[in-house]
């Protein structure tokens, strides 16, 4: 999978000193400058340390099998167009060497809900998906024809659980709180939206479920 995460410094140069400093212990196979500039900080064939604790489809020891890329960004701007620029030029390359399909390509908060917010609710999914370098609820150049999302039901008793499900299988760990849960997977797939789950953000999740499940065998028809 690849790992899309917001550095959250001052500028590239200060992320790229503690990407570097072996003190710190944190690394990433690159980093994406706002000025559009890229560094290759680690072999993609070689493990850094990037994600930390979290999974993603039941895989618990995701800086094993991720690239990590880090978004010169500081958590509260909107993303550059030289970056976003650049960032679609990095993703193609990695996604065929290692065959990775679009719906791998996730946010830092996406595998870890609660503890990580990155790359966060500014971050243009959309954008991404419109090339097939990520998944998205509506149709794609990865999806063409796809259906748009079921009409939102009345919630039931059960809609805590049914939300889990279905965000379970789309790869996000469910075991944590519902509220962190629901804020990763909304600063994905509905960065407006806010207040408790909605029979909406249901509907969204098991839409996606279908279209994108984490294990292909559970892909539906």
């Amino acid at each position: 999978m690849v790992v899309l995460h917001y550095t959250a410094m001052i500028d590239s140069k200060a992320a790229l000193e503690r990407l570097c400093d072996q003190a710190v212990e944190v690394s990433a196979h690159y980093l994406v400058g706002r000025d559009g500039r890229c560094w290759q900080l680690v072999d993609e064939s070689k493990r850094a340390w990037h994600a930390g604790a979290g999974h993603w489809g039941g895989r618990a020891d995701v800086n094993s099998h991720s690239i990590g890329i880090e978004l010169d960004n500081d958590g509260n701007s909107p993303f550059s167009e030289p970056l976003m620029t650049r960032l679609e030029r990095l993703l193609p390359g990695i996604l065929q060497r290692w065959k990775i399909p679009c719906e791998r390509v996730i946010g830092h908060s996406d595998m870890a809900p609660g503890r990580k917010i990155d790359p966060g609710r500014r971050f243009d999914w959309q954008r991404l998906a419109r090339q097939g370098l990520a998944c998205w609820p509506t149709a794609s150049a990865a999806d063409e024809g796809a259906s748009a999302p079921e009409e939102a039901a009345p919630l039931g008793k059960k809609d805590d659980t049914v939300f889990r499900e279905a965000a379970n299988r789309l790869g996000f760990p469910t075991e944590g709180p519902l509220d962190d849960l629901l804020d990763a997977f909304r600063a994905r797939f509905a960065q407006q939206a806010r207040g408790p789950l909605s029979a909406k953000d249901i509907a969204l999740a098991r839409h996606l479920a279908r279209r994108f499940p984490v294990d292909p065998a559970r892909r539906a028809t």
